[in-house]
């Protein structure tokens, strides 16, 4: 067992010193808002109303992304309750999870169609009325087959609008912007549980937690409502030329170089992300034998190295780029798994998962962020969306799989887990980045941002 975080180790530097591309920089147009957000020296061609205008885009994008994340962490938080009002078993959550994830998954599919026809704005909108259904939905629920009624809406407005905002994002903000657009919805997932026991507490019960975050994403809604003449095309953008966006069907999108590699790259790391956010505090109670108490506590540990890990990435990643950030972030994560092969103090363990938190900050963003230069600006609504829908198929299928090895062999087979699947990341990324990078050679990129 020593010597699979060892080969881990030694795997790593080769496979990042080689995959780092070293193609120079190269003088193409600037996106529609990169000279405010990444080149200063053509800030005076913006004129102040404009630079007023993006600042305020970027806030109701950033308050979008809290909009998806404050939902996500909100079931799981109120379910021990939910499950014994309703008298279901434990492992019900996961079929309301499944069904929840079903929807994601397929308006991730769709939701380049979606964006093409009306827009990100009214994608975002729909995505969050939807959103405010399942939360009102879950509210009202009194049995169990309503909440799976529920369940659907609630599925389907997340993927909607994070395969938009990451999409409108990539295509028109540097990578510092997607760094934190992630950090508001990691904001998002440490208020709700907050919420949600604050209401436990009281009268309202779980019912009551939905439906204030329900409220709030209400308030959300509205501005972003609101916010319609932000979207439009300000006056300096005419400058650069628009990249027409074309929709690919499967086979196309399969057919790119590049994209199954790094769809299944993209599936590996969730699969480590979720696994560790769904079964650290399972882990530390049983195989390191933590209390439960200070055990669910050092569960948010994660969130938290990774909501302020996204944080400072998005003063480096403009400077060292999208790969390098990547293979940042997998050297730091590596340290925090293998550390788990040891037997260290409580302390150690609890450190260990901030560790990991952090090294996993950049790694997402980045990789979305990088597909408008992998692939081209024309198509990556199409590549996001399938990205997307990946993603939460290697966050919804894969801890279930580590939750029927930890109930049938021993849970202390978690950092082995981890280890099977960040390793597969890291070697598909390698062959990813090696792919793209001759792909991409004779295509220039889509920013002034060297995203590599």
């Amino acid at each position: 067992m020593v010597m699979l975080p060892l080969s881990l180790f030694v795997l790593y530097p080769i496979l990042a010193f080689l995959s780092i591309p070293h193609r120079p920089r190269k003088n193409t147009p600037t996106p529609l808002y990169s000279a405010y957000t990444s080149d200063r020296i053509l800030l005076f061609k913006i004129k102040k109303w404009d630079i007023h205008m993006v600042s305020l885009l970027l806030a109701v994008i950033y308050l979008g992304f809290v909009s998806l994340g404050l939902p996500d962490s909100l079931l799981g938080s109120a379910w021990p309750v939910i499950r014994e009002e309703f008298g279901v078993s434990v492992s019900s959550l996961g079929v309301v999870t499944m069904l929840i994830s079903g929807g994601t998954i397929l308006s991730s599919l769709f939701a380049d169609r979606l964006i093409r026809r009306i827009g990100t704005y009214f994608v975002t909108l729909a995505s969050v009325c939807l959103t405010v259904i399942g939360l009102f939905g879950f509210s009202v629920a009194r049995s169990f087959p309503m909440l799976l009624i529920f369940a659907l809406p609630y599925g389907l407005g997340a993927g909607a609008i994070d395969t938009a905002l990451n999409n409108y994002v990539a295509l028109h903000f540097s990578s510092r912007h997607m760094n934190w657009l992630h950090c508001f919805w990691g904001v998002g997932t440490i208020v709700s549980p907050y919420i949600m026991g604050y209401c436990l507490t009281g009268a309202s019960g779980w019912h009551g937690g939905f439906r204030t975050v329900g409220c709030i994403q209400i308030a959300l809604l509205a501005v972003i409502a609101a916010s319609f003449p932000l979207w439009r095309r300000p006056p300096h953008a005419s400058e650069t030329p628009e990249v027409p966006e074309r929709v690919l069907t499967f086979p196309e999108k399969w057919r790119t170089p590049g994209v199954p590699l790094v769809l299944f790259a993209f599936l590996a790391y969730c699969t480590t992300e979720a696994t560790v956010m769904s079964w650290a505090s399972t882990y530390l109670v049983e195989a390191r034998h933590i209390g439960e108490v200070t055990a669910a506590k050092c569960g948010a540990l994660f969130f938290i190295g990774m909501t302020v890990g996204r944080f400072l990435s998005g003063f480096l990643s403009p400077r060292l780029g999208d790969c390098r950030m990547i293979r940042i972030g997998e050297g730091i994560a590596a340290v925090g798994i293998v550390a788990l092969f040891f037997p260290l103090p409580d302390l150690g363990a609890m450190a260990a998962l901030i560790v990991i938190g952090l090294g996993c900050a950049p790694i997402y963003p980045a990789i979305i962020h990088a597909t408008p230069s992998n692939f081209g600006a024309d198509v990556s609504g199409s590549i996001i969306g399938l990205e997307m829908a990946f993603a939460y198929v290697g966050s919804t299928l894969m801890p279930p799989l580590y939750g029927l090895i930890a109930g049938h062999v021993t849970p202390r087979l978690l950092p082995v887990f981890l280890t099977v699947f960040f390793t597969l990341h890291i070697v598909l990324m390698f062959f990813a980045f090696r792919k793209c990078n001759s792909a991409s050679a004779a295509r220039p990129a889509h920013s002034a941002e060297d995203t590599e």
